[in-house]
């Protein structure tokens, strides 16, 4: 019997936290409900590379001090290749103990003190140079790139606008075959996505070899794009 009360209670909040998120509307007369997808694309500008640095051994301080050695590594390299190191957002060097399981007592083995590392850039030349040479100071074995765009925002709200046109469009088309006029809008629900171009994690060894691929193959074709969406659901009043 109490499981059953938990149960029914559980259904009623979750119904009620979905319906907070997504009003109902009730269907009114004189008016036109409609629902509609816009979106917005562009060429990305920002590439975001993503890696962490992580380091083991047998006493705190010295785990410590060679993580900071690699931090200092990241930031000799963008200062070869001309980026101002805030360009790179850097964590904090958390120091987590290792323990031997196997044995009943558990005892520590040592120290690994990690951080994460995420580079922004607005110059895609330098992506094969800084890969290759981060790959070189061995400083993480993997690297993760993708592409996106740095406003992200305004792309949303050019979505937005997109949906909203071809809602009002619908909501047109529908007043005009039945002889009336849109009038003011009278509600209306968004909902954005957006789609980032991604490169899927690899080995840092084998991402170096973009600093000596030939030109680029994708030449001459179209270049994929950052795609966000918009769905919008407006409620207008009909004359």
């Amino acid at each position: 019997m109490k499981l059953t009360s938990l149960l029914f209670a559980l259904c009623i909040l979750a119904t009620a936290c979905f319906a907070q998120e997504h009003p109902a509307v009730t269907a009114l007369p004189n008016s036109v409900y409609v629902g509609t997808d816009g979106k917005f694309e562009s060429a990305p500008d920002t590439a975001v590379i993503q890696f962490n640095i992580s380091v083991q051994d047998d006493s705190a301080q010295t785990a410590y001090q060679h993580a900071s050695k690699e931090v200092e590594q990241v930031r000799q390299v963008l200062h070869a290749n001309g980026i101002e190191p805030k360009a790179a957002y850097v964590g904090f060097l958390t120091v987590q103990p290792m323990y031997d399981w196997k044995n009943p007592k558990q005892k520590v083995i040592g120290y690994r003190v990690t951080t994460d590392v995420t580079l922004k850039l607005k110059d895609f030349s330098k992506l094969g140079p800084i890969t290759q040479q981060l790959a070189d100071a061995n400083v993480s074995e993997t690297q993760t790139l993708n592409y996106t765009l740095e406003n992200m925002d305004e792309a949303k709200n050019k979505a937005v606008e997109d949906a909203y046109r071809r809602a009002r469009n619908s909501a047109d088309a529908i007043a005009r075959a039945s002889g009336r006029a849109v009038g003011e809008l009278s509600y209306a629900s968004v909902d954005t996505f957006e789609n980032q171009r991604i490169v899927a994690p690899r080995m840092a060894r084998a991402m170096s070899n973009l600093a000596n691929a030939a030109p680029a193959p994708t030449e001459e074709f179209t270049p994929q794009t950052v795609t966000v969406t918009a769905h919008v659901n407006a409620l207008f009043n009909l004359k």
